[in-house]
């Protein structure tokens, strides 16, 4: 056994998160936290919402509400919404925590001693009419490179070029279209090149990655720069520094403080287990987390904040770098094991866009369809290494074609004809097991090997295809063996050992599928006769804040039960009921009606 942390980007807590958020971060994380459990590793997985920010604060102005009021909304929005898609959260917190407050000072503290973190004084733009900080990508104007018009402060789209706010040509504020104001003002920025070195040793010894993550981490570090870490800001983790800490208008920035959420969640749930050190076997470098894996997952808009910024504040704060410097009270903490960036998924071939109501939120999608229904297509069809477009008549093709007519067709017909013939799993035949019986039990079995194998690897495109192999390979057994044939009494020794063989591996291939459709699975173990829990399911907890906050929901949940990744015999004699469908067959028509929904 090993432990394995399965970090998950933290969803923005400014609306609720619609389907192509949740293909990045939300079920390639689940999946692979699912199977490394069944597996018998010691997991922790964990994440929250992300609630700090000007959008937030702007977004709250703009509602007449506190940016608190508005990230307590939407931090129940989206608990609720990833409990109902299965996600196993071992915890998933928010960022507006005392506890985070703590960890997040703790590590900023530990980088300015080493002397990663230096005072600047730099030109920032400031809205005039509030006196607030302009982030540079809320303003726009015509890019002074390819004289595009739309160019934000940070980058031009047209061109791909780095951009800086005072650089643009007529630059607008995109809150309310004034003109901002240029001034200076004293910022605390980490000095990334002071970093590099390490970090590049640290990326030269990554193993297994996906080739275009570790190709742009590696590329970055060709041109870093200080970056500021504090802005001019009321809401935020307040800067841990004398003559900075009861400061009204300077506060740590949202991209800090948010990153640092994967180590505060971890001891926030080490802290709620009632052993406070617990957090250690994941996270501490020097002690029993030496051996620990940590997995990141996220969309690839994410990845230089993970394989680069993430690396670089655990690096500081552990006294490496060319600065030196000693570990914080933390200690040496680890670095990422492997950044697992998914591509971008579309609809209807364009952009997600709430703005533009480009868009399928996930609680909408689910009070339409089940969540096995999204979670099998983004695990066959997601994003895992290429751009990928969800159209509605895909989904309906793989639902009926794949779900209903391949996985569901075998559990019905298999615990039917039982049911039917048995009332019971029947038993094999002595007379014993002929070739074809043999074959097929053995894809099964090796169905463990190969597809647990891709899981691990985060090939999860694959590794669904290689279990859904098994079941295809089960339905034409089946159908060459047609046991609904063998009527007379004294064929029924073989149809009893068809069927059984049938159950079997019915049994090992909803295992096998049990970390891409949990929800299913939990029914199929149930209509195979199974009692208890074969796929534990996330709770929403309402908790105190440890340290006296407000209280708040969490998502939570008992993995210590349920199934574990290996063939276990079924049990002739076992009462079976009439089955009833595990999916449901979608009418055509949803293609229209939802497309006529996407057009508004």
């Amino acid at each position: 056994m090993s432990h394995v942390l399965a970090a998950v980007a933290w969803p923005y807590a400014n609306g609720p998160r619609h389907i192509g958020h949740v293909s990045g971060f939300g079920v390639p994380s689940d999946v692979f936290a699912r199977y490394m459990r069944m597996a018998g590793h010691d997991v922790l997985m964990v994440s929250g919402t992300d609630e700090h920010g000007t959008p937030i604060q702007v977004q709250a102005d703009a509602e007449g509400v506190t940016p608190r009021e508005l990230a307590d909304r939407y931090n129940r929005v989206i608990a609720e919404d990833l409990r109902a898609l299965g996600l196993s959260y071992d915890l998933f917190t928010r960022t507006t925590t005392r506890n985070h407050y703590a960890v997040v000072q703790e590590l900023f503290q530990g980088l300015h001693r080493n002397g990663y973190i230096v005072p600047k004084v730099t030109t920032g733009a400031i809205s005039p009419s509030t006196g607030r900080t302009l982030p540079d990508r809320y303003i726009e104007g015509t890019c002074p490179i390819c004289g595009y018009d739309s160019a934000r402060g940070d980058q031009c789209d047209n061109c791909g070029n780095q951009l800086d706010p005072v650089d643009l040509i007529d630059p607008k504020s995109k809150i309310n279209g004034e003109t901002p104001k240029f001034v200076e003002t004293e910022h605390f920025f980490l000095d990334l090149p002071a970093l590099a070195d390490v970090l590049r040793q640290w990326l030269d010894t990554r193993e297994g990655w996906r080739p275009n993550v570790l190709r742009f981490s590696k590329n970055l570090l060709d041109d870093l720069q200080p970056r500021a870490i504090t802005r001019d800001l009321e809401w935020g983790v307040p800067i841990p520094l004398d003559g900075w800490r009861d400061r009204g208008d300077k506060r740590i920035y949202v991209w800090f403080d948010a990153v640092i959420g994967y180590l505060s969640a971890s001891i926030e749930w080490a802290r709620r287990t009632g052993d406070p050190e617990a957090w250690r076997k994941w996270w501490s470098a020097d002690g029993e987390g030496k051996d620990a894996r940590g997995y990141y997952f996220m969309g690839k808009d994410n990845i230089v904040f993970h394989s680069v910024i993430w690396p670089a504040l655990l690096s500081g704060y552990s006294g490496e770098g060319t600065n030196d410097g000693e570990p914080g009270e933390l200690g040496r903490l680890n670095l990422p094991t492997e950044v697992v960036s998914s591509e971008y998924l579309t609809i209807e071939g364009r952009k997600f866009s709430s703005s533009r109501k480009v868009v399928i939120y996930v609680r909408d999608f689910l009070e339409r369809y089940d969540a096995d229904a999204l979670r099998y297509f983004i695990a066959a069809a997601g994003p895992e290494s290429n751009d990928t477009d969800f159209t509605w008549a895909e989904f309906l093709r793989r639902n009926n074609d794949e779900l209903v007519a391949g996985w569901g067709n075998l559990v019905n017909r298999s615990v039917s004809m039982a049911a039917k013939n048995f009332g019971a799993i029947p038993p094999v035949d002595p007379a014993g097991l002929t070739e074809a019986d043999e074959a097929l039990l053995a894809t099964a079995r090796v169905g463990f090997t190969t597809v647990g194998d891709l899981i691990a690897r985060h090939r999860q495109k694959q590794a669904i295809g290689e279990a859904m192999k098994v079941v295809a390979e089960a339905n034409k057994y089946l159908s060459e063996q047609a046991p609904w044939k063998l009527k007379d009494e004294a064929d029924k020794p073989r149809m009893g050992t068809i069927l059984h063989v049938a159950l079997q591996v019915v049994s090992d291939a909803n295992t096998l599928l049990t970390p891409f459709l949990p929800h299913s699975a939990q029914k199929i173990h149930e209509l195979l006769g199974g009692t208890g829990v074969h796929a534990p399911m996330p709770v929403m907890e309402e908790v105190d804040d440890l340290d006296g906050g407000p209280a708040y929901p969490v998502l939570t949940g008992d993995y210590t039960v349920g199934a574990r990744w290996e063939s276990v015999p079924v049990q002739a004699g076992r009462a079976l009921a009439a089955p009833k469908p595990v999916f449901r067959k979608l009418d055509p028509s949803i293609v229209e009606e939802e497309l006529a929904r996407l057009a508004g």
